[in-house]
Order: structure tokens, then sequence, then C-alpha cells
């Protein structure tokens, strides 16, 4: 068996940043709708129930980081996921949470911050800010 050697955090800085973007309601939410399918601003926000800029500045970001490819089709522009790995994300991390959701939804520093965590470090959706 080979021992692994500890990885210095500059290494680990890239995965920190892409589980931060993940990390947000929001984001984590307009990812999920395009698994099925390349949808546009307006179909997000009908879908999600956030304002127009909400969606629109969250998939800024996501684009910035490569995360979801735009494709503009006469006066209107179709999301997509760019990496067919994320969906894969989702199928592991879908089971990882079958095995230990409620664990995690319990953490007393990350756990549900929808329901009021009083940790700075805990990240408040637009919905409940």
């Amino acid at each position: 068996m080979a021992i692994r050697s500890v990885e210095p955090r500059a290494a680990l800085s890239p995965a920190a940043v892409l589980f931060r973007g993940l990390g947000d309601v929001s984001r984590l939410a307009i990812l999920r709708r395009l698994v099925d399918a390349e949808r546009r601003v307006t179909d997000l926000v009908a879908d999600l129930g956030l304002s127009q800029g909400t969606v629109s500045g969250h998939l800024a970001c996501l684009r910035d980081c490569g995360l979801v490819t735009a494709r503009p089709q006469g006066r209107q522009m179709f999301y997509a996921l760019a990496h067919p790995q994320l969906l894969e994300l989702f199928t592991a991390t879908e089971e990882l949470l079958l095995r230990i959701g409620s664990t995690v939804a319990l953490c007393p520093t990350y756990g549900n911050p929808d329901t009021g965590c009083d940790d700075p470090s805990c990240v408040k959706s637009e919905e409940t800010a």
C-alpha cells in the first residue's frame, strides 16, 4: 500500500474554490436544473422563483468558473453544464447524502443554513437572508 503525502494547501485551493461555488443554494439549484437540459434565464427564473438579476449573476459566476456554457440563439442565451463530470459529482453527492445526510444536516458549523445557523461561516441563501 502506497502512503500518500500530505497535499500542500495551495494544491487544494482550486478544489476549495469549486466547493465554495457549489455551496451556494441558488447556484446549486441552477446547476441541478441544467442537468436535464439547457435553459434560458427566464426558464430558471420561473423554475426557481429567483429574480432575473440573481439568476443572471449566478450564471455569470458559474460561466466565469467554467461550470456552465452559454449558447446564443437569436436574442436568447441558452445555458448548459460545461462538463458531464458535474452530473457524476451530483450522483456521488446524492449517494453520499443517502448515507450521511442527517449527520451533515445536523453539523453545528455548516448544517442547514436555511434554518438559521448562528455561525458566521454559514452562508445564507437569498431566500433566507
